[in-house]
């Protein structure tokens, strides 16, 4: 009986949506040869991530096993794939990178931006092309999303073949891309598949998904009968969707504007990898504002309520000369992720204020998705056929509910969240060690974990505010003057009425005084005593404890 083992270990992606990074393993136990699927990134929010940049997924573990590192696998361009490789390459002992021709354009472009080798980023092509890393053989799955090029993984081991679908649907008109062939997967399935490692995204939804074709004749007619200027934003990366918005403003007799950096990267990545044609002409921006606004339709990045999006500049007044005006349309071809919510609400009611008229996707004309539903899901289920079903992609309802899908169905599946390493060589899923799965920031131009502190320590001055105090002590031990105190993010006045940084300078004063001669010389135990004091007195004065920080300052003899 062989003792090597085949593993699948989420990192990220798995009880949460974004940041995904998968590893699976072939060989002895601790001693399995390694690749890594997808490395991307989640995005902050000011209530738990307030200045974070990023979020990735904490790849300790990998980095203290980059040896065993075959090649990292990029399944398609979106940045909760893509966004944290560039990033975290290097902590994985720069290992080889593989992606399809449309994913590796961007790949190489964010590899160069942080100084590292875009040569180590390969073109490969679809099914039926194998890529040998050690133990593994895989191969790139066309599968339709909501961005060109995407890709699932076959990837065949000695102890069987493993699906992992990468996020897909199935769409068989996709505009752009391939369509879904199930002639293709049943091919794939027949060899047998030991583990199905699939997208759970939309399995709470219950009706099939919709093509993206479907889009394109209500977006012509909402164009058609606007009277002003038309804007429409969706995600830069949905090419599909780009281009059928263009093409209904053209149709419209409409001038097609670009706004926002990642749009008209998106397009010009499309046309040099060959994967958009017959794009509509497009007008520079400064020739825009000489077009009378009725001829005009702007693309504009920003549909998730993003602050230094073209979008929300337009919410704020003008965009590169360009603002919008009672009459106007604003269309948003796209859905609202989860958290992004207040974000776009206020950016709706600040064109609402303008008396520009605001179409969302709420009744589902201008928008589909591109994540599999739940009858979809089953369809794959059964073609595939596999031994063992691993939800991923997904927080922990969905991957508790998917799997609960295939159970209904016969297949062996387990809830597998980030850190939970599983063993697929037996006949079921099984748990055979937790990692340490937890967070890297990118916080400005620095990566810091999500233990060392930094963003709970912003998160409590965010909340409670900060009390700066400066003590000085002369050559004899014994204060020089009274405390002198700063305030920040707390409210002038207290209870008392009085200026609440005299008051607390008042109170501090008083504590300094009382200190003795032992206390007086150590700096520790005046920054201990006056940090509880400073508290103490803004507690009774507002309510709140803030922050402290104390400096003590001595004066040395001469």
């Amino acid at each position: 009986m062989s003792r090597d083992r085949l593993i699948y270990l989420p990192l990220g992606g798995a009880g949460e949506i974004g940041m995904n990074t998968y590893v699976y393993g072939y060989g002895p136990k601790g001693k399995e040869r390694l690749i890594v699927v997808d490395i991307g990134v989640a995005f902050p929010d000011m209530d738990s991530t307030p200045g974070v940049d990023l979020i990735m997924a904490d790849v300790t573990w990998l980095e203290e096993n980059k040896e065993r590192i075959e090649a990292v696998f990029i399944t398609h361009a979106h940045e909760d794939h893509i966004g944290g490789l560039s990033h975290l390459w290097h902590r994985l002992g720069h290992p080889v990178v593989y992606a399809r021709a449309f994913t590796a354009h961007h790949a190489r472009r964010k590899m160069e931006e942080q100084g590292a080798d875009p040569q180590e980023v390969h073109t490969v092509s679809p099914y039926p092309e194998v890529v040998e890393a050690g133990p593994f053989a895989v191969s790139f799955m066309p599968v339709a999303h909501s961005i060109p090029e995407s890709s699932g993984l076959v990837i065949d081991t000695p102890a069987g073949r493993i699906v992992h679908t990468g996020d897909f649907k199935l769409d068989e008109t996709p505009i752009i891309g391939e369509p879904f062939s199930p002639e293709l997967w049943a091919e794939i399935a027949k060899p047998g598949v030991k583990a199905l490692v699939c997208d759970s995204t939309n399995v709470f939804s219950p009706k099939a998904g919709r093509s993206e074709k479907t889009v394109g004749p209500e977006i012509e007619r909402l164009v058609k009968e606007a009277k002003g200027m038309v804007v429409a934003t969706t995600f830069a990366s949905n090419v599909a969707r780009l281009k059928t918005l263009a093409e209904a403003g053209h149709r419209a007799g409409r001038s097609v504007v670009l706004l926002g950096r990642a749009m008209r990267r998106m397009v010009t990545a499309g046309v040099e990898t060959g994967i958009l044609k017959d794009f509509p002409t497009v007008v520079p921006v400064e020739e825009a504002r000489d077009i009378p606004r009725e001829n005009l339709m702007l693309l504009a990045t920003g549909s998730q309520g993003e602050r230094r999006a073209a979008v929300a500049q337009l919410s704020r007044g003008k965009y590169l000369g360009m603002s919008m005006k009672e009459g106007d349309l604003l269309l948003f071809s796209s859905k609202t992720i989860p958290g992004n919510e207040r974000g776009v609400i206020n950016i709706m009611n600040a064109f609402s204020e303008m008396g520009v008229d605001i179409v969302d996707d709420d009744g589902g004309l201008y928008h589909v998705s591109g994540h599999a539903n739940r009858p979809d899901l089953e369809r794959v289920h059964e073609i595939m056929q596999p031994q063992m079903l691993i939800p991923m992609h997904g927080e922990h309802r969905h991957l508790r509910q998917h799997a609960k899908l295939g159970e209904q169905k016969g297949l062996a599946s387990v809830v597998a969240v980030n850190g939970m390493m599983i063993n697929l060589s037996g006949n079921r899923p099984e748990v055979v060690e937790y990692i340490d799965s937890g967070r890297t920031y990118l916080d400005g131009s620095v990566k810091i974990g999500a233990l060392d502190g930094v963003v709970r320590e912003r998160i409590r001055m965010a909340l409670n505010g900060h009390i700066m105090v400066s003590i000085i002590i002369d050559e004899e031990d014994s204060p020089l003057g009274d405390p002198w105190v700063e305030i920040m993010g707390l409210p002038r006045f207290g209870r008392s009425n009085a200026e609440l940084v005299d008051v607390v300078e008042t109170d501090l004063g008083h504590v300094l005084m009382r200190m003795d001669a032992k206390t007086l010389a150590d700096d520790d135990k005046i920054e201990d005593q006056i940090r509880k004091a400073a508290r103490r007195s803004a507690q009774d004065e507002i309510g709140k404890k803030p922050e402290v920080t104390v400096v003590v300052s001595r004066l040395l003899e001469n």
